[in-house]
């Protein structure tokens, strides 16, 4: 099975603060991993990291057998293969832009030096893309008339509007109700089979987790634990990793 992603001894600072210390895992091709954590363990510190988004003090990182340098830097023909949904996607509501041209963001096909043609098959790309989250309908709305769960479909079709390898997610189901998160998982599991996503995602819900994921990494500032669910989320670690405040990360639904 083919490594993705590799993250060795990885440690970034925030200030004076060490956020995220000597972090080190692999994940492979077509799995689905979940960080865990208290608030303030460094989860969204270490994706950031591992994004380009923050610089690292020390550690190494390989995305597809490419080492990303301290400032961040990928080749194109790998960045292009990565695509990250926020906890929020933020966007100036005065902008008037639609689904559509949003995604279209998302596509490219180099080489192609005919505007008619890339229109076309650019359009085509997009539809396909709406279709696989069944958001077809949604195509010339504007980005300010969707609902949350919406966004989070239109968010899902910008990933699969082209091929990508690594899939990157913090908390990106946050502010749905638990209909429209389940609807989201659901969704995001058919992808990742139809696609080959390997996922790494950030997640408070453990329930989502033990039922969803194939890896588990239990961080607070350095890893407490990894493996699969079934012993990652055994009482034991996850007192280890939240304390006595471990019931405030339980879902019940």
């Amino acid at each position: 099975m083919e490594t993705v992603l590799e993250v060795e001894r990885l440690s970034v600072h925030r200030g004076i603060y060490t956020a995220v210390r000597e972090v080190s895992f692999t994940l492979e091709s077509g799995t689905d991993t979940a960080i865990i954590g208290p608030n303030g363990a460094g989860k969204s510190t270490l994706v950031q990291a591992i994004l380009g988004i923050l610089p690292r003090q020390s550690g190494k990182i390989c995305i597809l057998g490419q080492p990303v340098d301290s400032s961040g830097h990928l080749p194109n023909w790998i960045r292009q293969q990565v695509a990250y949904l926020p906890q929020n996607f933020l966007f100036d509501r005065g902008i008037p832009m639609t689904v559509a041209e949003l995604i279209s963001l998302g596509w490219e096909k180099p080489g192609l030096n005919l505007p008619w043609l890339n229109r076309r098959e650019r359009y085509r790309a997009v539809l396909k893309a709406l279709a696989q989250v069944n958001g077809h309908h949604l195509i010339h709305q504007s980005l300010s008339s969707l609902s949350g769960g919406e966004t989070k479909r239109v968010l899902l079709a910008y990933c699969v509007v082209r091929p990508r390898r690594l899939l990157i997610l913090d908390e990106a189901p946050a502010g749905l109700d638990y209909q429209g998160e389940s609807e989201f998982y659901q969704l995001l599991n058919q992808l990742k089979i139809e696609h080959g996503w390997t996922i790494l995602q950030i997640s408070h819900d453990l329930d989502m987790v033990n039922h969803h994921c194939d890896k588990v990494i239990c961080l607070n500032r350095s890893i407490i634990c990894q493996g699969i669910p079934e012993v990652a989320l055994s009482t034991e670690n996850l007192m280890a990793a939240y304390g006595p405040e471990l019931t405030r990360y339980r879902h019940h639904h």
